[in-house]
């Protein structure tokens, strides 16, 4: 298969560009695009072959639910039973943006969607590719982070083309995502609302919305993804690091070790340790995650062996990020 890349205007899209993507998502067809958080690997909702071939391509486990894009809030019911009170609240306030909200399937969404159970993760992006794309193909958009399995999301094209070149049938390349690590994941089915994965929302920014919040995933079968203990990883190991001293000696130690070493870190490294390669991370939440994933692919193209990275604070604006370091480094 030949992986067709179209380059769109990520402020103001070519309706040609799009409705040629749309065409191919309506025939059951797979079409990378960008997104506010990371690109998107998308295929017809409501179509069982066309979301299976998103596993196929992905390699990903069935037991993994997606997430469904839609244009608009009025479009959730194409795909939801019920949108609860909770629900409503939330996407008044944060939709479009990057946030994921759990609610009561349709019985007739595809099961492969949901990975059986009977809710479906539903969003509405603000990017304005993302959405017109959605609007163009007039289906609803059952979409992961467009990757292999488990490993680092694409905030790029060139990332994308990387791993599933020959894969999927097109990429609407639209230049770097702005947010840089995925949408927070709200399950809103419950009397109190539960926070299944850390995003660019915060547990403080919901709580101003809907009052108090739960965090963690729930037993059963899996509500939303991002719930694997092995994920977002680059090829290159990590190990991580609570402290400045702490970087200090697992560069000594992989030194003595004969390995190549990398670090990220959020102050200069004074000393004769140099590492092999070195990345000073910005001390700003949303800005360290906008260039997360991004650093971790120049990383990998390194060829180093390990790379060290300084754990952010433990507060609720860098709770995504550790989520991702810690998922990255298991």
């Amino acid at each position: 298969m030949e992986t067709v890349v179209l380059k769109v205007d990520p402020l103001n899209p070519d309706p040609d560009v799009i409705g040629r993507a749309a065409e191919v998502l309506r025939a059951g067809r797979l079409v990378a695009f960008p997104t506010e958080t990371v690109y998107g690997l998308g295929a017809n909702a409501l179509d069982a072959e066309a979301v299976a071939r998103i596993f196929d391509a992905k390699g990903r486990p069935a037991t993994n639910p997606l997430i469904v894009h839609v244009s608009d809030v009025s479009e959730v019911l194409n795909v939801a039973s019920v949108w609860p009170e909770c629900a409503e609240k939330l996407s008044a306030r944060f939709w479009p943006g990057p946030l994921t909200l759990v609610v009561p399937k349709r019985a007739e969404l595809p099961e492969v969607v949901t990975a059986g159970g009977a809710t479906v993760a539903v969003r509405c992006p603000a990017h304005a590719v993302a959405r017109a794309l959605i609007r163009a193909s007039g289906i609803p958009l059952a979409a992961p982070s467009a990757n292999r399995s488990s490993e680092l999301s694409p905030t790029r094209a060139e990332h994308v083309l990387s791993g599933l070149n020959g894969r999927i049938d097109m990429i609407l390349s639209g230049g770097p995502c702005s947010g840089g690590i995925e949408s927070t994941v709200v399950d809103v089915t419950g009397k109190v609302p539960r926070v299944l994965r850390f995003g660019l929302i915060t547990v403080p920014m919901l709580e101003e919305v809907c009052g108090k919040v739960e965090v963690g995933a729930t037993a059963g079968v899996a509500r939303s993804p991002g719930q694997l203990t092995k994920h977002y990883s680059p090829r290159t190991r990590i190990v991580l690091a609570d402290s400045v001293v702490q970087v200090y000696i697992e560069l000594l130690r992989l030194k003595r070790e004969g390995k190549t070493s990398g670090v990220m870190v959020f102050s200069p490294l004074l000393g004769v340790d140099t590492p092999n390669w070195f990345r000073l991370m910005p001390t700003d939440a949303e800005a360290f995650a906008a260039c997360l994933y991004q650093t971790l692919h120049e990383c990998d193209c390194a060829g180093l062996d390990a790379v060290i990275v300084q754990l952010p604070p433990d507060t609720p604006e860098w709770s995504a990020i550790r989520d991702r370091l810690v998922r990255a480094a298991a």
